[in-house]
């Protein structure tokens, strides 16, 4: 087939004076044909006739109604499926083969007579004005620290001229971490643009919020560093579209940094956490020209960042417990009926009272959890045994799995009244004198006793502690002649 480009050669070489059977072959084609295109005038695509007709019968004519109807009432339906259903309606009519045809048809109805498609509006960046953010969730990834899967989210900080971005590992999209992760990017960036743009996060603008009002702490936050706030329309995640696009872009590239080093293991969150850091150097490491260009435009840093913990008053209850956020805490109940201020950072809180800080926990994920320590109500349990069977908590009683199986230990050998009392009296030794010290004790006594108690235990514990034989080394000598054999050179 002669091509457009063919015929441009030939009349190129036929202005220059050419023969024609010359100025043919120098085009490559042959001397009729190249007398047809200069006695015509025409290119080869200008001669074409379009093709309008079928080659073939329409094997769907006679149904094509129903299935635009079909359409009209729900333009989702795939192709796939109305073509089963008209495989039901109309038994051995239609082969699977097919399927393909119905689904052209389908396409060109979609492109020709379906409703209108979105349409994304690129939008112009100036350097040092946006700054987007939100929570994703790394679960798809299967990190796991020291073998055991790690579940959590990331807190994705991206400027929109450049692009250059960072994060912070979090649990949720509470306050506490959007504060923090918001901060640590602004630091780590050194300026402030001027305007940040989150989703409709609970933690920045109420929730069932109609409006753009932000909540107080939020608000707090966006004014101390000098920030406009800006919020996207509810159910309208494209208006983020930066930050999407960068949750995406990062999974993946997390995915291959994950390929090359051959294990989505680490050992603990720290070198995770370092894997991180990395992995945003060397993706921003090609931004940085832009970069340069938005820092001459970003405002400059506060004096300090601003405390990210929210400030509770919490009066501790009768039952040695406060709650916070919808979780149960336990206290020591020297402190119940008093009322402690309670510091609610994104991974921790911190107690305080009389202006001393008293104590810092984990801070529990989720909602309708309790974080019970038993040291903190054992002085009034062994006390009232009786309260044991039945208490709300009681799985928190047990710090680990030998005490567990020195329970049910102690439940096969005496009554279940008795044995709550031996139990709490071991675990009572346990919190005034160590944990370490007690579950050797109960290792031992639970696979080489019958019977045992509270005063077996607590007689092991006066007793001398077992020795223990230092460990023999020994080490082979060390043959020098082997080295020799890296002396020798081959001739």
């Amino acid at each position: 087939m002669v091509t457009d480009q063919q015929v441009r050669r030939l009349m190129k070489h036929l202005s220059d004076q050419r023969p024609l059977g010359v100025a043919a072959a120098q085009a490559g084609m042959d001397e009729k044909t190249a007398r047809k295109y200069r006695d015509s005038g025409q290119l080869p695509s200008q001669g074409r006739v379009p093709h309008t007709w079928r080659t073939r019968p329409d094997p769907f004519a006679a149904v094509w109604a129903e299935v635009a109807a079909a359409l009209a009432v729900n333009p989702g339906l795939q192709a796939k499926t109305l073509f089963d259903q008209l495989q039901r309606q109309y038994p051995g009519r239609f082969s699977d083969g097919q399927l393909r045809t119905l689904q052209r048809r389908i396409k060109v109805w979609r492109a020709t007579e379906g409703p209108p498609k979105e349409v994304f509006f690129p939008q112009v960046h100036p350097p040092g004005q946006l700054a987007q953010s939100d929570f994703t969730h790394m679960g798809s990834l299967s990190i796991t620290l020291a073998g055991q899967p790690f579940v959590h989210l990331l807190y994705h900080f991206v400027l929109t001229y450049s692009n250059w971005e960072t994060g912070m590992i979090c649990f949720s999209e509470s306050f506490e971490s959007l504060s923090a992760g918001l901060q640590q990017a602004l630091w780590e960036l050194g300026g402030v643009p001027q305007q940040h743009q989150t989703d409709r996060l609970t933690a920045a603008i109420p929730p069932k919020s109609r409006t753009d009002t932000f909540t107080t702490r939020y608000a707090a936050l966006l004014r101390h560093y000098g920030l406009e706030g800006r919020l996207i329309q509810a159910a309208s995640p494209h208006e983020n579209g930066d930050i999407e696009q960068r949750h995406h872009r990062l999974k993946q590239a997390v995915e291959q940094a994950l390929l090359l080093r051959g294990s989505r293991d680490f050992a603990d969150r720290a070198a995770y956490a370092a894997f991180l850091r990395g992995l945003f150097a060397q993706l921003n490491a090609g931004r940085q020209e832009r970069l340069a260009q938005e820092r001459l435009r970003l405002g400059p840093l506060p004096a300090q960042p601003l405390d990210p913990s929210k400030r509770l008053q919490v009066k501790v209850g009768p039952s040695s417990t406060i709650r916070v956020s919808h979780n149960v805490y336990s206290v020591d109940s020297r402190l119940i009926g008093e009322t402690l201020e309670v510091h609610l950072h994104a991974e921790h809180l911190e107690l305080w009272y009389a202006r001393r800080r008293i104590e810092t926990m984990p801070r529990l994920r989720g909602e309708s959890q309790a974080l019970i320590q038993y040291r903190h109500l054992i002085d009034w349990l062994v006390k009232k045994p009786g309260a044991f069977e039945n208490y709300r908590y009681r799985a928190a009683l047990f710090p680990s799995s030998r005490f567990r199986m020195a329970y049910d230990a102690l439940r096969r050998h005496h009554p279940p009244r008795q044995a709550d009392r031996e139990y709490l009296s071991i675990l009572h030794l346990a919190a005034h004198q160590g944990e370490a010290l007690v579950e050797p004790v109960l290792e031992t006594l639970v696979v080489h006793t019958d019977a045992f108690t509270g005063a077996t235990v607590e007689a092991h514990l006066a007793g001398p502690a077992p020795s223990r034989p230092d460990p023999e080394v020994a080490i082979a000598p060390v043959d020098l002649t082997v080295y020799d054999g890296l002396l020798e050179v081959d001739v």
